[in-house]
Order: structure tokens, then C-alpha cells, then sequence
């Protein structure tokens, strides 16, 4: 399936009115089909896969804001770390070091949302309510090549659109109590969450950077 423009017209246009991010994931989709967004002005993409953000970035203009959205392994950071826009899925204090010492050989500083586990599947990742609001996150101070700069959460794979919900609701419950702690909240500005299927709920829930692939490119292709 081509690119939909008209729909990202349209969800653009929605968005850009309420001062929402629309992050276009772009995951297993060629690089012409990016192309065809960036010159409709997106410049916000998401991808899953460490080797295939690599590859795209080489391809494709140097003014697109490249977000990692997928489950990021510690030893794959040093890989995007020179060109990273935004790390969604941060979900150990582990990891935010390494970014850290990455963004460090890198000279820059590099925004990361802390995920959190907030759907009912055991597949999901991400830091629950008590490691959230309990974690000493005075000695984030000492990692001065990160900056936390909101939160992340998937809503649960199901169609009861009221527990889904429940979730987004909760979320940006978490999210106003961790703006609270005084060591993180001089950046923090961001709650991603709403994808595809459920981002008008996330919206209306206090989402303000949303994650679209397949309403705007199709279906994703997986190879056989």
C-alpha cells in the first residue's frame, strides 16, 4: 500500500491544532515512503530497529528528528547515538547510563522518555509505579549527557477501548506525580502514548506526542 497523504493530512492538520507531535513509525517501510512524508513536511520518524534506523539515516535528509521507539538492548546505543532525536523506551536506570556514556563520546545530549509498564501483557517493558516514584533519581545529576524529558506508555493489544482508556488515564496520572520530583521535572514536557488504533483516546487523555504507522503507511510487512 502507497502512502496514505490524505490521511496524514488530515491527522496532521488535527494534531498541529491541539500542539501534539506526530511521530510518523515508520518500522520495516522503504525509504521512499519517508520521502513522501518529509516533502509533505514531517520530519518526526519512529523506528523499532537499531540496524534499520542506521541504514535510513544514512539515506535520507539530515533535518529528519529520528525517534527510537522499540525495545533498545545496551550494547546497540553506541549505533544511533550520534544522530538520535529522542529515545522512547528507556526502562532501567542500566540503560540511561549507557546512552549517557555514548552521548558523552559523542559530545551531544540526547532526550529519552522513561517507558512505563502500564498494559496488562507480560511482553511489554518499562518501569512500574513504585520503581517510577521510588528510584533515586537525584543521581541522574551525576549523567550529564542525558536528559529525561517525559514519559512513555503502550496501552493493552485489545479492543475494550475503556480499559485502554483506564491505562492512558492512569499514565498521565504517573506522569503529573513524577513532574512533582524535584530532580527531574525542570524537562519534562512529553507523554507519548496513542498509536494507530487508539491515539484520539490517548489525545484525549493528555497525550501530546502520538506514534501513527500503519494509518499512514499501510500495514506493516514483515519478511516470510
Amino acid at each position: 500500500m502507497a502512502v496514505n497523504t490524505e490521511a496524514y493530512k488530515n491527522i496532521k492538520q488535527e494534531l498541529d491544532a491541539k500542539n501534539i507531535t506526530l511521530v510518523a513509525v515508520s518500522k520495516t517501510k522503504p525509504v521512499e515512503d519517508i520521502k513522501a512524508l518529509y516533502e509533505l513536511g514531517q520530519r518526526d520518524f519512529g523506528e523499532n530497529y537499531v540496524q534499520e534506523l542506521v541504514d535510513k539515516e544514512a539515506q535520507l535528509p539530515k533535518d529528519i528528528r529520528w525517534h527510537f521507539i522499540g525495545h533498545l538492548q545496551s550494547n546497540k546505543v553506541k549505533y544511533i547515538a550520534p544522530f538520535v532525536h529522542l529515545i522512547h523506551g528507556v526502562d532501567s536506570i542500566k540503560l540511561l547510563k549507557e546512552i549517557d556514556k555514548q552521548a558523552q563520546k559523542n559530545n551531544r545530549i540526547i532526550d529519552c522518555l522513561l517507558q512505563v509498564h502500564i498494559a496488562q501483557e507480560e511482553t511489554k517493558f518499562g518501569f512500574d509505579e513504585d520503581e517510577l516514584l521510588n528510584t533515586n533519581f537525584d543521581e541522574l545529576h551525576e549523567l550529564k549527557n542525558v536528559r529525561v524529558t517525559g514519559l512513555m506508555g503502550m496501552a493493552s493489544f485489545t479492543e475494550d477501548m475503556d480499559k485502554v482508556r483506564r491505562e492512558f488515564r492512569y499514565l498521565k496520572a504517573l506522569f503529573v506525580q513524577f513532574s512533582l520530583l524535584s530532580s527531574v521535572n525542570s524537562h519534562l514536557s512529553t507523554l507519548s502514548m496513542g498509536m494507530s488504533s487508539d491515539y484520539k483516546i490517548a489525545v484525549e487523555e493528555g497525550s501530546n506526542m502520538v506514534r501513527i504507522g500503519s494509518l499512514l503507511f499501510g500495514a506493516r510487512e514483515y519478511a516470510k
